[in-house]
C-alpha cells in the first residue's frame, strides 16, 4: 500500500500559565492536532526532531556572531493514497 504524507511543524515550546499546569500539557497539545488531522482521514505515523542551523551573515560573523541550532518538532501524518 502506497502513502501520502503530510507534515505539521510544532512550536518547540507551548506556554501555559503555572496554575494551569497539570503535567501532560505537551501531550495534550499533539492529541489535539493529530485528532483535528484524523478527523479530515489523517493517520498518525510519528513525531522526529529536525535541527537547523542559521548561520550569521557577513558582518554579524565579522562581529562574532555564532551560529545558531533551533529544534523543531514535525509531526507525520499518512493516509493511504488514492488512485
Amino acid at each position: 500500500m502506497q502513502f501520502e504524507y503530510k507534515m505539521i511543524q510544532m512550536p518547540p515550546t507551548i506556554s501555559i500559565q503555572a496554575k494551569e499546569a497539570r503535567g501532560h500539557e505537551a501531550a495534550f497539545y499533539l492529541e489535539q492536532v493529530v485528532n483535528q488531522w484524523a478527523s479530515q482521514g489523517w493517520e498518525f505515523f510519528r513525531v522526529d526532531t529536525l535541527g537547523v542551523i542559521t548561520t550569521p551573515g557577513c558582518l554579524a560573523g565579522l562581529l562574532g556572531a555564532k551560529a545558531n541550532l533551533i529544534e523543531y518538532f514535525v509531526v507525520t501524518m499518512r493516509r493511504p493514497r488514492m488512485g
